[in-house]
């Protein structure tokens, strides 16, 4: 059994949940619950990212002590991904004591192991309270942050710890020359080399004035104890939720995927990478970035006003078809856009009107025609086009070429599109009535199941609660999400019982 460790990343504690993070979340789950059914070994982290500036300037404005507001907001984004079933194993949050330690602990080995790399230094910036970064020329349009333009930039100046991020640039190049695929898609990759070609400024590890934060382990020269800047306290997330530094914790990294978006992928690829390196800890192995999610071409934005009420939406489709809907519309590797018109077409052609249908129709007839139990029946030619769609599904969703999640469920539509085509082609109902055609008609009922069969294990890591009422219907023993992907070819759906129920895909109510 092979190990593999995945995350996301840890979600910012100042505000509520949105469709950007329902993308990030559903698509690791899947990606989890895909790795589970290829029988690995899967833990997948997500959590809060508690700490900083805009943290502790929002729970002032609350009028509520940070701790209070963070356990609030860590509450909704854990019954926002209970409700899209996001099946992680562990649920992180920053102001945890052993995470608190673990990011003490990896500051003083970058310190013991290299001396130089912190260094004490004057700065003078402009600091973006959204971000909690300072920005550059190039980060920024008409005196605003380019992702948070509504924010004031803030003038900053104080006397902090710096790492020495600029040592590791030629580091980085060779280690992105000799392993492309640890930042990926291409699109990312290619805006990091372009970034090191530029040349890598050094940044602050320390802030001054910040009282929310783990605390600095290393005393300025003048003795002033100071606050870790928020993102040597988040980037670590990944490492002390193994347990480190205590011993054992390699038993689980390095992390085999990170997966964020695409605003954050300096952090992950840059900072983050150099950070282990200067403590002599392996690099995780892969960064995947994926886009954003647009309202009508606009990035979701809490502060620009752009924004959509997440319960709302997975109300409306139900958490399944939601999972299925937002993975099948906006791919992976890039932005898209959410729309109510193009949802419930999605919805309707796919789920309502093929795969619904095509399941409904299938067990009516065995029921009809064969007193609801499949038939014995050998397996038509036709169905090896089904067998390339399931090497292009699993080519789409094992990273070998990227984590194309869109592309797998473009892969199962169609086989059910196949499915529903054969139907046609074959018309079963005409068969049934020459008794001469009974062989015909059991095989093409038997084809039929098993192809309904196949397209629900393959969406099990989609959909995890519809296909199990799908393979229920079926009379399929055990459950979707067990079947192993090695033991789908093999699969018998004789001696089945169906029992056709209610409507699989209802229409959403307007």
């Amino acid at each position: 059994m092979s190990r593999f460790y995945l995350t996301t990343a840890i979600d910012y504690a100042n505000g509520d949940p949105h469709l950007g993070h329902a993308l990030e979340k559903i698509g690791a789950d899947v990606i989890a619950r895909y790795r589970r059914q290829c029988g690995d070994d899967v833990h997948l982290l997500i959590g809060m990212d508690e700490h900083g500036q805009k943290v502790q300037q929002t729970a002032a404005k609350e009028g509520v002590p940070p701790q209070a507001f963070t356990d609030t907001i860590a509450t909704r984004f854990q019954t926002m991904w209970a409700k899209l079933g996001i099946s992680y194993d562990q649920f992180i949050r920053t102001t945890e004591s052993a995470h608190k330690a673990g990011v003490q602990a990896l500051i003083r080995m970058i310190a013991e192991r290299n001396p130089d790399d912190f260094y004490e230094q004057s700065y003078k910036g402009l600091y973006c309270v959204g971000c909690e970064s300072f920005k550059q020329d190039a980060d920024i349009v008409e005196g605003k942050c380019v992702l948070h333009p509504t924010r004031v930039l803030e003038e900053v100046e104080e006397r902090n710890w710096f790492f020495r991020l600029s040592k590791y640039q030629q580091f980085l190049k060779d280690h992105i020359a000799a392993n492309p695929s640890f930042i990926e898609p291409e699109s990312r990759r290619n805006e990091i080399l372009g970034l090191l070609a530029q040349g890598l400024e050094d940044v602050s590890a320390s802030r001054a004035r910040l009282d929310w934060a783990v605390p600095f382990p290393l005393p300025l020269s003048t003795g002033e104890t100071q606050g870790t800047y928020v993102w040597f306290d988040a980037l670590p997330n990944y490492l002390t939720a193994t347990g480190f530094p205590d011993a054992g914790y390699e038993a689980r990294w390095p992390a085999d995927l990170h997966i964020i978006g695409k605003d954050i992928t300096r952090f992950h690829v840059v900072i983050w990478p150099a950070m282990l390196q200067a403590a002599g800890i392996p690099l995780p192995k892969q960064v995947w970035a994926h886009g954003f999610v647009q309202l009508g071409g606009e990035r979701f934005s809490k502060s620009a006003g752009v924004k959509l009420d997440l319960n709302e939406a997975v109300d409306r489709f139900g958490a399944d078809a939601f999972r299925y809907v937002l993975l099948r519309e906006v791919p992976f590797d890039g932005d898209g856009n959410f729309s109510w018109e193009r949802f419930e077409e999605r919805f309707t052609s796919d789920l309502a009107n093929a795969y619904g249908n095509l399941a409904s129709r299938a067990m009516a007839m065995v029921e009809k025609y064969c007193d609801g139990v499949v038939p014995a029946a050998a397996r038509p030619d036709v169905e090896s086009g089904d067998d390339e769609d399931i090497a292009t599904y699993h080519a789409a969703m094992h990273g070998e070429r990227g984590w194309l999640l869109h592309e797998g469920l473009q892969a199962v539509y169609r086989m059910t599109a196949r499915a529903n085509e054969y139907t046609a082609a074959t018309a079963p109902w005409g068969v049934a009535k020459d008794p001469a055609r009974r062989a015909e008609l059991e095989q093409i009922l038997a084809s039929l199941i098993r192809r309904i069969a196949k397209q629900t294990v393959l969406l099990a890591p989609f959909m995890p609660n519809k296909v199990e009422t799908v393979w229920g219907q079926l009379g399929a023993p055990g459950t979707a999400a067990g079947v192993r992907f090695d033991a789908l070819t093999a699969i018998d759906v004789t001696g089945w019982r169906v029992t056709k129920d209610e409507a699989l895909f209802p229409r959403p109510q307007s």
